[in-house]
């Protein structure tokens, strides 16, 4: 009876840099779906409901990337991070050292990093993951998750 009372707003969070051509859409994406239909194809859809928060040219805290990390699927969730342009013997291999990397040079992550905190899932790098999470959070508000 009192189930509606317990949910609570989704939290999203982009960490953003604008010089990437992909975090940068990535936020569009995620501003749409919370302020126009959603799906796009449905225009009768509502928008999604979620807070985003958008943090922008600073990578994750030590302990926020733990915890991001802990949400990517992959064994090598360090390697996913950190940009494909470092050198094997350069790439960080904690997060510690991706988050110390990160401050001296913003281009050694793989933008965006985008997490959604309350149902403990990432998409770092990647558009269609994004959507991925936006699917989830669509399938859970029209009831089928």
């Amino acid at each position: 009876m009192f189930k509606a009372f317990t949910r609570s707003i989704p939290e999203l969070s982009i960490f953003h840099n604008p010089s990437s051509p992909a975090s940068t859409n990535a936020l569009h994406l995620l501003r749409a779906a919370v302020s126009s239909p959603y799906p796009p194809s449905k225009p009768s859809a509502p928008p999604l409901n979620f807070n985003l928060e958008v943090i922008e040219n600073k990578p994750p805290t030590t302990d926020q990337l733990q915890t991001i990390l802990s949400y990517l699927p992959s064994k090598s969730r360090v390697v996913r991070v950190a940009s494909q342009k470092l050198l094997p013997r350069t790439r960080p291999t904690s997060a510690e050292g991706i988050v110390k990397l990160a401050s001296q040079n913003p281009n050694a992550l793989k933008w965006p990093i985008v997490v959604d905190w309350h149902s403990g899932r990432a998409a770092v790098g990647d558009l269609d993951a994004v959507k991925g999470l936006l699917e989830e959070l669509r399938k859970k508000r029209d009831g089928e998750a």
